[in-house]
This record gives C-alpha cells, sequence and structure tokens, in this order.
C-alpha cells in the first residue's frame, strides 16, 4: 500500500473525556471476616455497561432532518472548514472522537449524547450537552464557542442525537469516554515517552509533533505548538491522554502499547507548549493554582527546565490559513 493510500485510509488522532470516583473503606479488625463481608455488601454495585452500536451513515434519513445531520457529520469531520468563525487550529472533532465520533473508547458522541446533562468538576456547574460542544471550540479547537443554537452547534446536536437512537438514557454505554488506566508503578518519564514517540508516532505527527499535511491539507494532527489544543483542553491532563492512546493509537493498532508506554508518550506530547489556556488569570502561577493544580497537570511544572505554560501561538483566535484549514461550499453561518 502506498503511503498515500495509507494516509487516506486513516483517521485522525487527538483532543472530552470522563473522571474517576475513588472509594475507600474502613480497616476492619484483624481475624474479623463479618465485618468486611458486611462493609462489601454494603458498597452498591457497579452499573452493568450496556453494548451498544450506532447506526451506519447510510442509514440517515432523507428528510429535513437528515440534511441536518449530514451538516453536523460534514462539520464534525472537518470542523475549520465548515465553522472557521470559531476555530483557531487544523483540528477537527474527529481528531479526538475517531470515525467521525462512532468509535467506541474513543469519547463516542453516541454516548455523550445520553451523559448530558451533568455535572462537570471543570466549570463546577451542571453542563447541557450544548454548553459541551462549547467547551471544545474552546479549547481543543483552540477557537470562540458558538452562540447558543446556532447553526454550527444544532448541527452537531442533531448528529449526536442521531447516532444514539435507540441508546438507553441513565445507562452506562460501553465504549463511553475514554478508557481510566490505573496509575503506573513507575510514574511517567520523559526519555522513556520521547523514544517511543519517535517509533510509534513521528511517521504520522512529525518528529517536531506539528502534524502531517498532504496536498496541503490536514491528515494527521499537531500534537503541540500553535496549531495544536491549547492548555485549557481535557487531552492536556495526563490521564485522559493516556487512556486515549491506550485505546486507540498508533491509529488501527490501538491496545498495542502498554499501559506504562501510553503514559510515558502521553508525558512526552504534554510536556511541549501549546496555546495559553484562555483562562488565563495573568500568570502562570495563579492559572495553575486555579484549574490545573491535580496531580496529572504538567501546566506550570517544570520539565527539562521549562516551565510549562507561556503558551505557543494564539489563543482563541485563529491563526489558520485558508489553505490549511480546506476548501467548503457549505459553512454553516449563524
Amino acid at each position: 500500500m502506498s503511503a498515500r493510500s495509507a494516509f487516506r485510509s486513516a483517521h485522525t488522532l487527538i483532543a472530552i473525556a470522563t473522571c474517576g470516583v475513588l472509594s475507600a473503606c474502613e480497616q476492619a479488625p484483624q481475624g474479623s471476616a463479618a465485618p468486611l463481608a458486611a462493609a462489601s455488601a454494603a458498597q452498591p454495585a457497579r452499573p452493568v455497561a450496556v453494548a451498544f452500536a450506532p447506526p451506519p451513515s447510510s442509514a440517515i434519513p432523507d428528510d429535513a432532518f437528515g440534511v441536518v445531520v449530514r451538516q453536523g457529520e460534514a462539520l464534525f469531520r472537518n470542523t475549520p472548514a465548515h465553522a472557521p468563525q470559531y476555530t483557531g487550529n487544523t483540528l477537527s472533532c474527529r481528531n479526538c472522537h475517531l470515525d467521525a465520533g462512532r468509535l467506541a473508547d474513543s469519547a463516542p458522541m453516541w454516548a455523550a449524547w445520553v451523559s448530558y446533562p451533568a455535572y462537570r468538576s471543570k466549570n463546577r456547574h451542571v453542563n447541557t450537552f450544548e454548553e459541551r460542544l462549547q467547551d471544545c471550540f474552546r479549547f481543543s479547537m483552540n477557537g470562540k464557542a458558538p452562540p447558543s443554537g446556532s447553526p454550527a452547534l444544532v448541527a452537531l446536536e442533531a448528529y449526536s442525537y442521531w447516532m444514539a437512537s435507540g441508546a438507553p438514557t441513565h445507562a452506562v454505554l460501553r465504549g463511553a469516554g475514554y478508557p481510566r488506566l490505573p496509575k503506573p508503578a513507575q510514574g511517567w518519564d520523559y526519555a522513556r515517552g520521547q523514544a517511543l514517540y519517535t517509533e510509534h508516532c513521528a511517521l504520522c505527527h512529525g518528529a517536531d509533533g506539528q502534524g502531517l499535511l498532504v496536498e496541503g491539507k490536514p491528515w494527521f494532527p499537531p500534537l503541540w505548538g500553535p496549531q495544536s489544543y491549547n492548555w485549557g483542553a481535557g487531552m492536556s491532563r495526563l490521564d485522559l491522554a493516556a487512556g486515549f492512546i491506550k485505546a486507540n493509537m498508533p491509529l488501527g493498532n490501538g491496545n498495542s502499547l502498554s499501559d506504562q508506554q501510553a503514559w510515558d508518550v502521553a508525558y512526552y506530547i504534554d510536556s511541549h507548549e501549546r496555546p495559553q489556556d484562555p483562562r488565563y488569570l495573568g500568570s502562570i502561577e495563579a492559572t495553575r493554582r486555579q484549574f490545573h493544580d491535580g496531580p496529572y497537570e504538567t501546566y506550570g511544572r517544570t520539565v527539562n527546565g521549562h516551565l510549562l505554560g507561556v503558551g505557543s501561538g494564539v489563543s482563541g483566535g485563529s491563526t489558520v490559513t485558508q489553505a490549511a484549514r480546506g476548501r467548503t461550499t457549505t459553512t454553516l453561518r449563524d
């Protein structure tokens, strides 16, 4: 197979995910089995994950609703081309949600649709699905949030709603979000991650992490630098990035890396500069304390003598040329 054919068969990488809940129980007196059994019995049973498969694109209805669903799918596959007024880099929705939002363990949109409204610790209030989409534009695509009810958001909501046709609500769907990996016993390491990146990632994403263009159009996304997701994106968190990498990378060969390798690659990628967090409070330290004080954050930490968080490129404003975006005749206008 030619390199160009390989490029055309691939779907791109990167940047929305799930949070873990830790539970603990008191230690029973030594030699006392009954209290342990009682404690175990008192623990709520874990919900059983429900299998679900979205309908094929060929089943999109041939009516007025289907027109909007197809607009959403097109926007999902090439966001900068169809919503340039809201994007600030070359990333598209499908970079973080593979197979146009259909692939399990890649934060599929059919699972996201039935998960909202939901409380998010990131902004400390209950979010609607529309608000969650707005954050993707603001952080992952380093752009601006489309106004509520705008054609772009309506199209994405219609596409997600249609993909979730028949999915149960108030249920955990198998393959929702990204897998949660146990914290690695060896921690994470820049040198190990760099070696793994060179071996497994650089062919598609470039040795410099700036992605790959084919005939002037983005085929594989940049993982750091001015055209990548900004410091506010979920993919800048090591646990989310590691889960995505483990399940989905290298592209077409997911679950080939060990958990440890996924953590190390995530650390290497997220130890490079990217556009500033749009919530920046005037200093790296203040922004770190307010928004990046968790154990899986690299923002505001020093790696190889460099304090991360200076920023690269423009935050929340487009630095993308029309040629890099690609051309389209179906740009959605407000």
